[in-house]
């Protein structure tokens, strides 16, 4: 029996995609992760038949050529961050490529407290999900966070963006992502799925800045028009190119209502250049989250 999720990509299309890092999915303790997909399922028509635990999520990405993943915690209510940060580096110290993210949310009683424990003990980066968090990339309740973030050299990463769903929230968008830029020129930040649905904003903003970064969740995914209305051939090959050393392969994995492969099938039919092909799906990430080694390097 072949290794699920890579029989039908041809030898030349993963060649250019191993080895890879997915620079955005998602791991959280079992009751926590059915609750996030059956919120996801309430507000759209998405069906989830991925797995959620550790070993079922790494048995998929090592057969699609993901030799590191990274997984990227959020708290929906004060007071959580902690423990679920303490978990997640649990579970980081019993796999051999999972690289944890830490989170914090905007009402702990200590914020920058909760974001140093979680660097000392190894966690690589924070994320900060806006719309659900209720806060404003720059919000003042989190400078504190954001301070220790800069003093230790960590990236952030944030869903930043408007899609798919938070068209009207005050708390994404180009305009408040903004206010972060001009806020901390110095701290290394990624915009997730690209940037949807101001893709052509969060692209100048990386074009602009040294230290902005986009990823390609869910956004360039062959399932993108259907989950979420966004045609990923909206971003041209020429862009991907000029870009690719601010752009980071990323998957949402396992909260995708559709096989992992197409996170990846439409930028491999893209046939970028090698060296654009390895940043996308390598060595960004490593330079994003400030790795030693690259696995693509050899590849």
């Amino acid at each position: 029996m072949p290794p699920p999720d890579q029989s039908t990509d041809s030898d030349d299309r993963e060649t250019a995609f191993r080895p890879a890092i997915d620079a955005h999915t998602h791991l959280f303790p079992d009751r926590l992760a059915a609750a996030i997909q059956r919120a996801l399922s309430a507000e759209t028509d998405w069906e989830f038949s991925t797995p959620t635990a550790r070993a079922d999520i790494e048995d998929v990405l090592c057969s699609a050529g993901v030799e590191a993943y990274v997984a990227l915690p959020y708290a929906h209510e004060p007071g959580l961050a902690s423990d679920l940060n303490d978990w997640l580096l649990e579970q980081a110290a019993d796999s051999e490529f999972l690289i944890p993210f830490a989170t914090v949310h905007p009402d702990d009683e200590e914020p920058a407290a909760v974001v140093r424990e979680a660097f000392e003990a190894g966690a690589r980066g924070v994320k900060i999900h806006c719309p659900v968090q209720e806060c404003r990339p720059a919000d003042s309740r989190l400078e504190p966070a954001l301070e220790v973030a800069v003093d230790y050299d960590r990236p952030i990463t944030y869903h930043g963006g408007t899609a798919p769903m938070y068209e009207g929230s005050p708390y994404v968008g180009a305009d408040v992502f903004e206010e972060l830029l001009e806020s901390y020129p110095e701290l290394r930040v990624c915009c997730a799925h690209m940037g949807t649905y101001e893709t052509d904003r969060f692209l100048a903003f990386a074009r602009e800045y040294e230290t902005v970064y986009l990823d390609t969740t869910f956004a360039m995914s062959t399932s993108a028009p259907e989950t979420m209305g966004f045609d990923p051939s909206s971003i041209s090959d020429a862009t991907l190119v000029e870009c690719s050393g601010s752009i980071m392969y990323g998957s949402d994995f396992p909260n995708i209502p559709y096989p992992y492969r197409n996170e990846r099938a439409g930028l491999l039919d893209r046939e970028l250049p090698q060296e654009a092909a390895r940043d996308i799906f390598s060595r960004t990430a490593v330079e994003y989250l400030g790795l030693d080694d690259d696995p693509g390097s050899s590849g």
